[in-house]
This record gives C-alpha cells, structure tokens and sequence, in this order.
C-alpha cells in the first residue's frame, strides 16, 4: 500500500514521511521541489512535483495511492473540498488530516468522505519557539504580549500519531487533541532555553496591538493576525490541558519541551 503525503517538507508532513519510512511503508512524498527534497529523505521515499491546492498536479500524486495525509494550510479552503474527492475517486480508503486549529471546508470534507478517516486537533507546535531565534540571538530578548500556559506539542509526535491512524486499525472517525505532556508559559520555556543555551535571556511583554502589528508586518492579514494573537490572549482548554493521546496511541510518552530544545539549542546561540 501507499501513502500519500501532502505538505512532504513542511513542518510536520517531514515527520509523517519520516515515521513512515521508518515503519517500512510505501511512501509518496508531494512536494513544490522533489529535486531538492529528495536528499532530506529517508532512503527509499518516493518523490512527486505539486501540492495540494494546485488541481492540476493532483492525478500524478494520487495514482495508484491508497491512504492520504492532508495537512490544511493557507488557500486549501477552496479546493481542499474537490482534493478530497478526487482522492476518493482514485481509490484513497483511509486519510488523516492535521487541521489548521479550526474545522473547516476541508476537514469537514474528509469527515463526509465515506472512507476511514482520522483528525488530528494539534495544539501549538513546539516549533513556534524558533520565532524567537533573532530577537534572542541578536538581544537576548523575549517579546510576547501574554504569558499563558500552552501545552506545545512535538510535531515528530504528530507524525507518529498520523503513521499510527495511517497504517493500524482502530482509529478511523477518531478526533484526537494532540498535546505535549506539560503545560508551559513563554516565561517557562524561556528559562529552559536559558538553562540550554547557558545565557540569560529577558521576557518582555509587548501590547496586544503591536503583536498584531509585527504579524501583519510578516504578510499575515489583519483579520488572521488578530485571531492568532487573539488565541494566545484566551487558549482554549484543550490547548492548556495535558492529554494522553500521544502516548495513547503511540505507545509511548509524549515528547518534551526540553528534548526539543536539545535538538535546536545551536540556533538560539549568538555566534
């Protein structure tokens, strides 16, 4: 069998790959640039040219696929619908798609496919932390405009707990919250990248607005800015409380904030 792996070199379809080739599977890895890509993946990992929100690259990437991990990003919204049943069409049984922290056209879609399907509820990505690499190389500086508890999640675990949905029996019409095993504050994992980097960094908080601001100067819309800021102003409960799904599924225990930022303390250092 074959999976399909949308958002191949993406922050979490990476680890999706990953988890599968690891497991022996057949993977089909969609990505803009499979010339470049090839190299970052494991050995055996099938390369294919598009992505999801281009039709016109689909039939190439479906062919011959029978499971199909979507991951829902910016400007899926309006084909992600016609994706999902072009997938159907070309004989995807089981899919698993990564939201994009609300349910949409496109989750919606694989919800009413008619084949297994699994959803993955991420809560904030541990890897939202390297927005902090210049300001803390260049200033030693933390700039957030609140300091609430957020229990981040590694995405190398969501790509064990979509493997998992992916190839085992058990998990289709499963909605599964995916949270790391402790809830932590910014000023938290300020002192854990501290301790790790073995240099002092500050926590300053910044008004809401200028949040919004710096976001929009990045090319994000105000309207997408202010919901964002918005969410680490009033977290759900879901992203703040510590659920088991992860070691549940897996079999193992969830990944921590201090194994993440062993992997990634080189890029925090001036220098």
């Amino acid at each position: 069998m074959t999976t399909l792996v949308t958002g191949a070199t993406g922050n979490t379809g990476r680890h999706v790959v990953a988890e599968l080739a690891r497991r022996g599977e057949r993977v089909r890895a969609l990505t803009r640039n499979p010339v470049a890509a090839t190299g970052g993946f494991p050995t055996g990992v099938e390369t294919v040219a598009g992505t999801h929100t281009e039709p016109g690259t689909w039939e190439s990437a479906l062919a011959g696929c029978d499971r199909l991990h979507i991951t829902a990003v910016e400007g899926l919204a309006g084909v992600g619908p016609e994706f999902v049943r072009r997938a159907v069409g070309a004989g995807v049984r089981r899919i698993t798609v990564l939201w994009d922290g609300r349910v949409g056209p496109v989750e919606r879609a694989v919800a009413e496919s008619g084949v297994e399907w699994t959803r993955l509820e991420a809560q904030e990505f541990m890897s939202n932390t390297l927005g902090w690499v210049d300001s803390i190389r260049d200033e030693g500086v933390v700039r957030e405009p609140y300091d609430r508890p957020s229990a981040l999640v590694h995405q190398a675990d969501i790509g064990a707990v979509a493997a998992v949905a992916l190839i085992e029996d058990g998990h289709a019409g499963e909605v599964y919250n995916l949270t790391g095993p402790e809830a932590l504050t910014p000023r938290d994992r300020v002192a854990i990248l501290s301790r790790a980097t073995g240099r002092d960094i500050a926590f300053v908080t910044i008004p809401h607005a200028r949040a919004v601001e710096r976001l929009m100067a990045g090319g994000v819309s105000r309207e997408e800015a202010e919901y964002v800021i918005g969410w680490y102003a009033a977290p759900p409960g879901t992203a703040t409380t510590v659920d088991d799904t992860v070691e549940r599924v897996t079999g193992r225990p969830a990944r921590t904030f201090e194994q993440w930022v062993a992997e990634h303390a080189d890029r925090f250092r001036s220098g």
